[in-house]
């Protein structure tokens, strides 16, 4: 199982960004679904998730700036950025829940991208 994020990248406070990310491999079923980030010198935060119903519950830091939202279909995750503040600067993982072919649920990491907001 592998977790692919993009849309990370250079944006000027105010501005906007989308990530996605998209599970493949021998999936059988994805639970939950979000995006945690880390900025240099702190912990890793939770962003946003949302479960398989499309329930949802996210930082306050970033309630009604951020969208998420998935596509069950396609095994993707996006997050919508509005309104960027230079302290949303980070690095955003992925995250997924989720039932393999090969083992019971567990939690998996994408790669990282990296989300700079210039002030």
């Amino acid at each position: 199982v592998q977790l692919q994020a993009s849309g990370g990248g250079l944006v000027q406070a105010g501005g906007s960004l989308r990530l996605s990310c998209t599970a493949s491999g021998s999936i059988f079923e994805i639970n939950t679904m979000g995006w945690y980030r880390q900025a240099p010198g702190k912990q890793r935060e939770l962003v946003a998730r949302i479960t398989s119903r499309g329930s949802t519950n996210y930082a306050d830091s970033v309630k009604v700036r951020f969208t998420i939202s998935r596509d069950n279909a396609r095994n993707t995750v996006h997050l919508q950025m509005n309104s960027l503040k230079a302290e949303d600067t980070a690095v955003y993982y992925c995250n997924a829940d989720l039932v393999s072919l090969q083992t019971s649920s567990r939690s998996y990491w994408g790669q990282g991208t990296l989300v700079t907001v210039s002030s």
